[in-house]
């Protein structure tokens, strides 16, 4: 077990407030692991860092301002001088505010452009920068576990089914945005992977699939019978994944995609 024991390493995760931020948080501090819990509300941030088991701080982070990743860099070098894990969550997944109207607004002939700008400034530019600004820090020690999280919807396409209602109406549709987005996320993986090789850096994806969060019951129903497992994910089902994926336990690993999707992509 002393292969996946992450003490006396330094974790930062992005997006940590999130429903799995918080539970990669957890995952890591539990092997070992101190915290840097970033996420656009630093207070917020702060408080969920005192609630887990090793050092661990919360810091005001966005992702798409280098200015930002330049002073959390600094500020995590000062205190824990090494940075071991970088974990890039931060995404945006688009919620449309008026629920009626959604079908129409997340149809792609309809999709905004600016929701289409946003979410590559956020899921792959927001990963490209904090790869570049944190992880050349892992670069010049020589060491370091990149993790960038992905999708199912980046190796497959939508079922864009699973969001009719009982009445046969669309509810809504998996906008284009976030696909093009978590697959490109797969492919700089590989880039980074090749890149820092040789200076020790290993970058991995972990693909998870849909995790059950009070969704509409007929989605619930409908996600659970396209998977083996009969159901969809619960929030901590990928805290082994990452862990092994940040440890030593991985080590021979890098530029690969671990899909964690109870089976929904291997039909």
């Amino acid at each position: 077990m002393e292969l996946f024991s992450l003490k006396n390493k330094t974790a930062v995760v992005t997006g940590a407030l999130g429903l799995i931020g918080k539970e990669h948080c957890r995952a890591l501090s539990e092997a070992g692991a101190n915290i840097i819990a970033a996420d656009l509300n630093e207070t917020e941030a702060a408080g969920f860092a005192l609630t887990l088991p090793t050092e661990s701080i919360g810091l005001r982070l966005d992702v798409v301002n280098p200015e930002s990743l330049r002073q959390v860099r600094d500020k995590v070098l000062q205190k824990f001088e090494h940075i071991d894990i970088l974990v890039n969550n931060a995404a945006i997944n688009d919620m449309f505010e008026n629920p009626k109207a959604a079908g129409e607004q997340s149809k792609f002939e309809n999709y905004p452009l600016e929701l289409w700008r946003k979410s590559i400034d956020v899921n792959l530019t927001g990963v490209f920068l904090c790869s570049q600004i944190l992880g050349s820090v892992m670069a010049i020690q020589k060491s370091g576990s990149i993790i960038n999280i992905a999708s199912t919807y980046g190796i497959s396409a939508p079922d864009q089914s699973l969001y009719i209602k009982e009445d046969g109406s669309q509810s809504f549709y998996k906008p284009p945005a976030y696909s093009a987005t978590k697959g490109a996320l797969v492919m700089f993986t590989r880039y980074l992977a090749a890149y820092w090789g040789n200076a020790g850096v290993r970058v991995n994806t972990l693909t998870p699939g849909g995790v059950e969060n009070f969704q509409d019951e007929f989605f619930i129903t409908k996600y659970s019978a396209r998977t083996m497992l009969g159901r969809m994910a619960r929030p901590d089902d990928y805290k082994g994944a990452l862990v092994f994926l940040a440890s030593d336990a991985s080590g021979y690993m890098t530029g690969a995609n671990l899909v964690v999707d109870g089976g929904w992509t291997a039909w």
